[in-house]
């Protein structure tokens, strides 16, 4: 049988394999969907709330759209049910330090427990400098502490001029460590360097907003240290109360903690220590939205690269100043969650699919402590035989500027980095080292409840070269966390375009690489949560 060239050509291009194709990225869309997310419609997108529920239908119909799988059974979303422990005002909370009663709210910080409706908690007390402990690091600030059924007192942080990922996470398992002494309580002396970056009134503040958390298998908050029963914050007079009668200095010890390398030791603290508060706890309905994009290598289809953002934020406060009352969080993380959808469609319209399967999700809860992505972590939804193998995380890129770098914290743990940093000089950018190491952001977003879990991962953020620093630093002072963060911003589309197309890269690259993403050899993370994980070289 004989073909003419034509129609020889048109059956020879179907049966060749699909190509990957360079996909276009519209900023006119990007900016649709981050107007979209970010109206007053959507009242700020609060995890629990009306705003957060309209804003994962849209999300989950943006899959849809797209033909992506549904990850969840029957379902684009993965249902949390949130815990809210708020305190009971008709009975005020209180800390009494040796028969000194601080109301909640004065000296003192106290939240909801939502495991405890009503406590009335004595103890003895002892200082515990930083209250850091790391077999790997040689840390013990508990060592010779004698604290079964006592409260713990830590200075909050980490050492001045520790390795600011090491100290952030040694930080976030303070509970923890205090719990593995024995401890049953915590209390908080805010340390020079935060108070530097929070004054004690913003501190204070915290004490009316509910603490939250989600319902575990037995119907209980969710509590990662079940044995620390109370917890609160102390400044001023409440904190000198606690160091009256006892050989240690309050004012020395918080001069020799302002330094670099300042370790204060511990010792036995003198006045027994009484909290009390009644707490009530609400429930709210929430989920994650999720999507997969199938693999084609039948020999990597089972293993998931998960592209995430977070998509919630803070919802309407009374309390804002003005009368925008509104935390609309269009920069965040209304702009990650458009990256992500942006990137997910270029996966779609791409021709080849990735040889590694690509799991999508739009987490709730970020903004009240990384808890939709910790509930994601802990109730996987890949089938039987599937594995994550590494996490790319969008959370506030600075979209106000044409960036000519990325930040990718977390890069230099795993193999990642590498990954990173090619797909970025692949767009024309450069990977730049992390210009906030005070900060320990590596720890402070969803990507890292993942990395508790042992899986590498990074967190993308748009760079300070050239205006990147003056935009960053201009957006956190006035914009982060505000009603002004908001569509009205002057966000560069072109560059939110480019954003996508580095985060399409990266993901691209670790879905189709030979190998998936390894920790380096004696990497403080990878040694902490993957210790029986095959490591790669240390390229140090």
């Amino acid at each position: 049988m004989r073909f003419r060239l034509p129609v020889l050509v048109s059956l020879l291009a179907l049966a060749a394999p699909a190509i990957a194709q360079e996909p276009t990225f519209s900023p006119d869309a990007i900016r649709a969907d981050v107007t979209f997310l970010a109206d007053d419609l959507l009242e700020g997108r609060d995890a629990g709330t009306r705003g957060y529920d309209i804003a994962a239908r849209f999300v989950a119909a943006r899959f849809a759209a797209l033909g992506l799988t549904q990850a969840v059974k029957d379902s684009w979303y993965q249902p949390v049910t949130l815990a809210l422990a708020d305190l009971d005002k008709s009975a005020p909370a209180a800390l009494t330090i040796g028969g000194q009663r601080f109301a909640n709210g004065t000296d003192v910080a106290i939240g909801g427990f939502g495991r405890e409706a009503k406590q009335s908690i004595a103890a003895g007390a002892v200082f515990v400098g930083y209250g850091l402990q790391s077999d790997r690091e040689k840390i013990d600030d508990y060592a010779g502490l004698d604290l079964k059924g006592k409260f713990a007192v830590a200075l909050s942080g980490s050492p001045v001029g520790m390795p600011s990922e090491v100290g952030a996470h040694l930080a976030a398992e303070k509970a923890l460590a205090a719990q593995k002494a024995g401890a049953i309580g915590l209390i908080t002396l805010p340390s020079p360097s935060l108070l530097a970056r929070m004054p004690w009134e913003k501190l204070r503040e915290r004490s009316n907003d509910p603490v939250v958390s989600w319902i575990d298998g037995q119907g209980q908050p969710y509590v990662r240290t079940p044995g620390i029963r109370a917890t609160a914050t102390v400044h001023g007079p409440a904190a000198e109360a606690l160091f009256a009668g006892s050989r240690g200095n309050l004012a020395a010890i918080l001069k020799q903690a302002g330094k670099k390398g300042g370790r204060p030791k511990g010792f036995a603290l003198k006045p027994r220590v009484t909290l009390e508060r009644v707490s009530s706890v609400s429930t709210a309905p929430s989920a994650n939205v999720l999507a997969v994009l199938p693999g084609s290598d039948p020999a990597l289809a089972h293993e998931y690269v998960l592209l995430m953002a977070h998509l919630d934020h803070n919802g309407v406060k009374e309390s804002a100043k003005g009368d925008d009352k509104i935390y609309n969080g269009a920069m965040d993380n209304a702009s990650g969650t458009a990256t992500m959808l942006a990137v997910a469609k270029a996966f779609t319209e791409g021709g080849a699919r990735p040889k590694r399967s690509i799991l999508f999700a739009a987490v709730t809860a970020e903004e009240d402590g990384l808890l939709g992505s910790q509930y994601l972590a802990k109730h996987p939804v890949l089938p039987t035989g599937g594995k994550l193998v590494g996490v790319v995380n969008l959370d506030m890129p600075i979209l106000t500027y044409d960036f000519q770098d990325v930040v990718a914290f977390g890069a230099e743990h795993s193999t990642l980095g590498p990954i990173v940093d090619r797909a970025a000089q692949s767009v024309g950018v450069t990977l730049s080292p992390d210009p906030l190491p005070a900060e320990g952001l590596f720890t402070r977003s969803d990507h890292y409840r993942f990395v508790q879990e042992g899986v590498p991962a990074v967190f993308l953020m748009t760079g300070f070269a050239g205006p990147g620093k003056a935009a960053f630093e201009h957006f956190l002072k006035t914009h982060y966390h505000q009603p002004s963060d908001q569509i009205d911003l002057p966000f560069n589309w072109d560059a939110a375009a480019k954003f996508a197309r580095v985060n399409y890269a990266i993901a691209r690259q670790i879905a189709d690489a030979p190998e998936a993403p390894r920790w380096y050899a004696q990497d403080f993370f990878g040694d902490a949560f993957a210790a029986d994980q095959p490591k790669a070289p240390s390229p140090k």
